[in-house]
């Protein structure tokens, strides 16, 4: 097991990243500071790890609640669920929440541990590679509103996350591929070489090669961490995870969730954001060349939907957290490893963008 710290003070938290991790109650009760734990999980992962989980909570009193799973449960009306649990049981302020799932269930149960009585403790289990990557650690966590995805949310911190390289057996293709996604963008916004392994190793991690996927969890951890313990609230250099994400939250949207998954509208909007950022004269032809090339050989959507034309895209683009005062600001590329903040965007080249790439 390898043992990452995100530093934030206080509120610093270990990830443990390794094999057999759901197994080892110490790591569970180093976390846990009272009797009560609920366990928040979806209908897909409770019959293949709820038991697990529970067997190392031997010692604890222990609620469930198992949602169905799918981003387009991602909303408060589920998230109530949660809380009826939480209040029809009696937990106290004292009571530890864990996230037992992917990237919704994580966001979802990160919420409601900061909504309930102002904040109880919780614990990320994360379950795809997308979340162990990304969305378990941070402290980002939401729900979706049918005008835009991640509206309603607050940034929140972990106790701790526990990354199980061995829930990914299960883990079906097209999910791994998704989470290839959100690698692939720590190697383009600030570590080129780790892009340059990736090229060289893309083949290994989708055959589930264990050496090569425990590097690439680790590294992408790392650059998150690092990012985090040096902006948690997105003020600064937090902001350049979102590379692809205005583009990709805008797909999820106007496609209705779940049409996307999040990972394939991010790989779509990376290359949109390659392409913008060509236009700007940053990146060479042969650049985004070669980032569109690394999420095809990922089995990843690389163009946008035929459903979305430019007007739409401006329309769901236009509620994004990182705009002011309505000019939409987006995350480019200066080169390859290197992201720019939020800059306002020329309408006009965006529209070259919108209306051109991948639709000729």
């Amino acid at each position: 097991m390898n043992t990452l710290l995100v530093e934030l003070g206080d509120r610093s938290y270990p990830i443990y990243i390794g094999a057999g991790l759901l197994n080892q109650p110490e790591l569970y009760t180093r976390c846990i500071k009272a009797k009560q734990v609920v366990v928040i999980t979806n209908e897909t992962i409770a019959p293949l790890y709820l038991n697990k989980v529970l067997n190392s909570l031997g010692n604890f009193t222990v609620e469930t609640v198992i949602l169905p799973d799918g981003e387009q449960f991602k909303t408060l009306e589920y998230v109530t669920q949660i809380f009826d649990t939480l209040l029809s049981h009696k937990f106290s302020r004292n009571a530890t929440l864990i996230a037992l799932g992917g990237g919704v269930i994580g966001d979802m149960g990160g919420f409601a541990a900061a909504c309930y009585q102002r904040g109880i403790a919780f614990i990320q289990i994360p379950t795809t590679l997308l979340a162990q990557v990304d969305s378990s650690v941070g402290g980002k966590t939401g729900v979706n509103h049918p005008l835009g995805k991640n509206m309603i949310g607050a940034f929140y911190q972990p106790q701790c996350v526990i990354a199980d390289a061995d829930v990914l057996d299960t883990l079906d293709d097209r999910q791994l591929a998704a989470g290839l996604a959100e690698v692939i963008k720590y190697g383009l916004i600030r570590d080129k070489i780790f892009f340059e392994w990736l090229e060289t190793n893309i083949d290994r991690l989708l055959t589930r090669d264990k050496v090569a996927l425990a590097y690439a969890i680790e590294q992408s951890c790392l650059n998150k961490a690092q990012v985090v313990s040096e902006d948690e609230t997105e003020t600064g250099v937090r902001a350049t995870l979102n590379l692809g994400h205005t583009f990709g939250h805008a797909i999820e949207t106007g496609s209705g969730y779940g049409t996307y998954l999040h990972g394939e509208a991010v790989a779509i909007g990376t290359c949109q954001a390659a392409d913008l950022s060509r236009r700007k004269g940053w990146l060479t032809d042969a650049d985004v060349e070669r980032i569109i090339n690394l999420f095809k050989r990922c089995h990843l959507p690389t163009t946008p939907p035929d459903n979305l034309n430019s007007d739409r895209f401006l329309e769901l683009m236009a509620v994004d957290k990182k705009n002011v005062n309505g000019q939409i600001r987006l995350i480019l590329l200066h080169s390859i490893g290197v992201a720019t903040l939020p800059i306002d965007i020329d309408k006009n080249l965006l529209l070259e963008t919108l209306n051109t790439y991948g639709r000729i």
